[in-house]
């Protein structure tokens, strides 16, 4: 059986849970949430599961981008019939990682503290965001075999966002990988913008989640 409810509140504490702190906004995109009571419960892998993102500079191309990785702090997805049917994030922004610039530890470092910081994803009073499936669609065609929608909440914002994704269930194994998807940081209140000498941010942060999870015993 089926209970349906909207989602009215997602807490400031990307992607199953609650975030903490106060002044949250929330739009009225959001979906219409639901969730499967009678299914099999699927626990994130967070040692196994993280969220790749890619940032463009100028002109949207490998030479202008930053990339990295951010991990998960916890996710728990439900499966019915051997099909995904519901499932809730939680991403730790503030295990966001520049992988670019691994062998510049010095300007490493100043980007992650700089993306953590107000100009970006505020994380001391952000510390995750969270995504929840609204609604998932099999037997896509094309290369990705199922679609995803859900809400995103970033920065005390919530947002409806839709993904391509393969998923699979094989013997209390559950994997997704999703298609890389441009998020528009603006909508989410990330307005920073450098100088225009040093060269304009663009505003798609583009983002891909591979996530492992495990049946519950």
């Amino acid at each position: 059986m089926k209970n349906k409810f909207i989602i009215a509140g997602l807490s400031l504490a990307l992607l199953s849970a609650v975030s903490c702190g106060k002044d949250k906004t929330i739009t009225n995109e959001v979906s219409e949430v639901e969730t499967t009571q009678d299914g099999t419960v699927y626990n994130v892998n967070t040692g196994e599961s993280h969220i790749e993102w890619k940032g463009f500079k100028v002109f949207k191309s490998e030479n202008t981008s930053h990339f990295g990785k951010i991990k998960f702090e916890s996710g728990e997805l439900t499966v019915k019939d051997g099909k995904l049917e519901s499932g809730k994030f939680v991403a730790d922004m503030n295990s966001l990682e520049n992988e670019d610039l691994r062998d510049d530890a010095e300007q490493k470092a100043k980007l992650e503290g700089h993306l953590k910081s107000g100009d970006f994803f505020e994380v001391e009073k952000y510390p995750t965001a969270t995504y929840e499936i609204t609604k998932v669609t099999t037997g896509v065609s094309g290369d990705y075999n199922t679609m995803i929608d859900g809400n995103l909440t970033l920065k005390g914002v919530t947002k409806p966002v839709s993904f391509n994704a393969n998923v699979t269930v094989n013997d209390g194994i559950l994997t997704i990988a999703t298609e890389p998807k441009d998020i528009m940081r603006e909508d989410y209140g990330v307005k920073f913008q450098v100088p225009v000498q040093n060269g304009l941010i663009k505003n798609e942060v583009n983002v891909q989640m591979v996530i492992k999870a495990t049946a519950s015993q």
